[in-house]
Formats: C-alpha cells, sequence, structure tokens
C-alpha cells in the first residue's frame, strides 16, 4: 500500500494518492490532473475511485475530468446531490481498493454530507482516515459553509459535527493517521497547524475540540466563537463542484491568447476585464497598467483572487511574467476563475515600449518611515488578519484587513497622505492596488511591512493576555 499526500501550499490543500496492488484511489483531487494520471502510469497502475470527502468551497475539485479521463467512479458521502454520475455512499459502505478496504464513514457537520475515509490494510488493521474539513490538524472545519438546508443553523451543524467527532472519529485507535483536506492558511477553518498529519491519539491530546471533558454546548459555543464571513467565492465554487464545469484544457486554451498592447486596451475597455498583474511587488512598484490589480503568483494568490475578486465568472486580462502565462491561468481555475481573456504580449515591458500610460506605487522603507512616523502616527492603516493585529501592532495603526477592505474605504484620508503595511510587503501592495484602481493615489506603501517595522524604534502595542491582568 502506498499513501502519498500532495500538498498544495497555496491554497493549504492536501490531495491524496492511495495505491494497492495495481489499483489507485484519488480523494480530493485538484482540477490539474494529469500528474495523477501520470503517477498511476508510472506505478503500472489504474486509477479505480475519486473519493470526495465534501462539496468544497475554497477550491474547484478534479473529480469530473479525471473520472471522465480514466473510467473512474466518483464516490461521495451520504445526502449528496450532483449533476453528474457519481456513487453516493452509504455509511459504512465498504469499497475494495488492490488489498485494502476504505470505508466511508458519514461525519457531517462542516457539510451535510462531509465523510471521512478509513483505510484498513491487507491485514484488516485500521491505518488512517482521511477526514476532509471534519478534522483538522489542531482544529475541526467550520460549521458555516455549508449551503442552506430547511431551517439548520450554524450551531445545528456544530452539534452535528460533535456527535460525528465522538461518535465516529474519536473511538478509533490512537494509532490511526490523520489526513486532513488542510493545513494552516485555509478558510475552512479558524486556527490550523503548520502540520499535515498527525496521530489521532496526539490530535485527543491536544486539539480543543477533541477535550474529552467537553460538552456538547461547550463544543458549539466554541466552534463557532470568532467565525468572520467567509470569502464571496465559496458558494459558487460549491457550485461548480455540484454541477461540473469545463475541462482545464479548454479553459488555458482560451486563457493563453496573445494580446499586443494595443489589443489588449481594446478588450479591456470592450469587456470590463479587471487587468489583473501576477509579477513580483517589486515589479509592480515600479510601473503597472493604470487601475490595474495587484496579486502576485509568489504569495496566496489563488485564495487572494477568490476573496477580492469574488465573481468566478468575472473576465480577466493578465499582465504576468513571460513563460508564467499557463501557470497564471492554472492557479485561476482552481479557485474556479475561468474567464480569462488573454495576457499582455511581452508583459509591461511591451506596454511601456507601446507608450501607454503607466502609473507607479509609492513605496518607502522601514527605516524612512520611522523618520515621518510622529508627524503621521494617525495615518497609519494595517491590512493584516485579526489576529495578526491582535497581537501586535504600531501605536495609532488603524485596522483595516484586506480580506475586507471596501468595507473601510470611507477611512481613508484624501486629503493627506497615508501609509499601508502589512506583514511582509505583499498584502499591502495588493491593498494598494485596490485603492489606486478606487481612486485613492495619495498612499504609501511601507517595504517590507511589520516584520521590517520590528527592527525599528517605532512603538509598538503587544497583546496581552487577559489571564495575567491584576
Amino acid at each position: 500500500m502506498k499513501i502519498e499526500q500532495i500538498y498544495t501550499g497555496c491554497l493549504a490543500q492536501g490531495t491524496y494518492y492511495i495505491e494497492s496492488n495495481g489499483e489507485v484511489a484519488i480523494i480530493d483531487p485538484l482540477r490539474e490532473i494529469q500528474p495523477y494520471i501520470d503517477r498511476a502510469k508510472k506505478d503500472n497502475a489504474k486509477i479505480k475511485y475519486v473519493f470526495e470527502t465534501h462539496f468544497h468551497a475554497d477550491f474547484v475539485s478534479g473529480h469530473v475530468t479525471l473520472a471522465k479521463q480514466t473510467g473512474a467512479t466518483i464516490i461521495y458521502g451520504p445526502s449528496a446531490e450532483t449533476n453528474f454520475e457519481a456513487l453516493i455512499a452509504e455509511d459504512n459502505q465498504v469499497f475494495k481498493l488492490g488489498d485494502i478496504t476504505i470505508t466511508a464513514l458519514h461525519t457531517p457537520g462542516h457539510t451535510f454530507e462531509s465523510t471521512t475515509y478509513l483505510i484498513k490494510d491487507k491485514n484488516g488493521k485500521d491505518h488512517a482516515i482521511f477526514s476532509g474539513d471534519t478534522l483538522f490538524i489542531g482544529d475541526v472545519g467550520r460549521p458555516d459553509l455549508a449551503q442552506k438546508v430547511g431551517d439548520f443553523t450554524e450551531r445545528d451543524l456544530a452539534g452535528l459535527l460533535f456527535d460525528s467527532l465522538r461518535n465516529k472519529i474519536m473511538p478509533l485507535a490512537d494509532t490511526i493517521i490523520v489526513y486532513p483536506a488542510h493545513g494552516a492558511g485555509s478558510a475552512c477553518g479558524k486556527n490550523l497547524s503548520k502540520e499535515t498529519f498527525d496521530t489521532l491519539g496526539n490530535q485527543k491530546n491536544t486539539n480543543y475540540a477533541l477535550r474529552a471533558d467537553m460538552t456538547k454546548e461547550e463544543f458549539i459555543n466554541e466552534v463557532t466563537d470568532g467565525l468572520i464571513a467567509p470569502p464571496k467565492y465559496f458558494p459558487l465554487n460549491v457550485k461548480m463542484n455540484k454541477e461540473g464545469y469545463e475541462d482545464l484544457d479548454v479553459i488555458i486554451k482560451k486563457g493563453t491568447q496573445a494580446l499586443s498592447p494595443k489589443a489588449f486596451e481594446v478588450v479591456a475597455n470592450e469587456t470590463d476585464a479587471v487587468i489583473l498583474d501576477v509579477r513580483h511587488q517589486s515589479e509592480f512598484i515600479k510601473g503597472h497598467i493604470p487601475r490595474s490589480i495587484f496579486i502576485g503568483l509568489q504569495g496566496g494568490f489563488a485564495p487572494w483572487v477568490g476573496t477580492l475578486i469574488a465573481d468566478v465568472k468575472q473576465p480577466i486580462l493578465l499582465v504576468v511574467e513571460a513563460g508564467k502565462e499557463e501557470e497564471a491561468i492554472t492557479r485561476l481555475s482552481r479557485v474556479g476563475f475561468d474567464n480569462t481573456l488573454g495576457y499582455l504580449e511581452g508583459s509591461f515591458e511591451a506596454w511601456k515600449q507601446a507608450e501607454m500610460d503607466c502609473d507607479t506605487l509609492t513605496s518607502i522603507t522601514a527605516e524612512d518611515f520611522e523618520k515621518r512616523y510622529a508627524d503621521n502616527k494617525n495615518h497609519i492603516f494595517d491590512v493584516r488578519k485579526q489576529g495578526e493585529f491582535t497581537a501586535e501592532h504600531i501605536d495609532g495603526a488603524k485596522h483595516t484587513p484586506l480580506s475586507f477592505l471596501n468595507d473601510y474605504l470611507s477611512q481613508f484620508p484624501d486629503d493627506k497622505p497615508f501609509f499601508v503595511h502589512c506583514a511582509g510587503g505583499y498584502r499591502s501592495v495588493i491593498a494598494s492596488s485596490i485603492l489606486k484602481s478606487r481612486g485613492i493615489h495619495n498612499l504609501i506603501d511601507v517595504a517590507g511591512g511589520y516584520g521590517a517595522i520590528k527592527n525599528t524604534a517605532i512603538p509598538r502595542t503587544d497583546y496581552v493576555c487577559p489571564s495575567t491582568l491584576k
């Protein structure tokens, strides 16, 4: 038996390749399926099953295309309804894969159809569970992402999740390996660990949601406390995963249309496309197309596109480093953004050479920011997440998290310069590009973000745990 975790950092997502005696199962595949086909061919094996732990909200699965190309059977847990052919498993239904078995354990709570898959080795011994978004390392799935069914609330779903964990997962042996669908950085939980697998026994000892003495009411309160609104693209991804989608090859072919600067401008004007600049932030700072949005490939690209652009049908035109066009389109498609109309041939250099209008972004070092802090301490905007800001921030800084930047537009002054920073310089440039696209140009980016600011004498406020106060 082979188990391989294929982890994609941009999405904080784990796909699983399982092979036994010439038969393969793929659990929660990404949309680009060729690597799985190639891996099975290398093993001289056939892909028999595609197991889906639930209808994913944060990415578009590769299940439909993979099944079409390999003849594999798509399997969902109880209560799932799809617009394509799939086997809807019964609770405790067993699937044979080579010398091993995979048992579907219905574990509703994150969503109604959420299912954990239990692998037994050739001797019938429990070996591992693939828990999807039911159980993470250090956390559990949030109960507010399921599509509405009847009068069920997030607290009702949290109650189901409590029962699933106590009745289906926690009775299993401590030696079982837990393989979740996500790790740190995913929006499908609140505080996921950086570790991507663990033993169930260790999770029973360390995961707050698996405390043996926890009551159901305590669980519901803790799991639902502090939930922020999910990204707006989540339900659109669920819809694609339930109803199907175009093959990735079609999306790439449509999107890799090279456009001259003039043609690029015409398409932008005629389609109301978003001009998405995916180069490194340092290049965007030096020069970019006016009103373009920066979200660089080198960071958490796809989730930020989904969070900030939101509408998966939005037409997109790319400004991308030469040779990175297909990568950008593929990564957009992972979160359902299939409407890329083309890219700027020759990248931004061609735009400049054509003497088209250009813009720049003012950016200063943390050292220069230190010199200007005293006179501007009421005009500093921190775009990090709530937890980052709470833990530590510059005295006087206003918190305007990037995920909800449009809700804070009225707070940015229009009559004087102001400063924007994040943790390392990536998110602040995204925020700055969005503000500039809204006509707000009197901003100054702090290069290196809070990581660089900490090396200066600028006063900061640290979080103090309430239990230490007297």
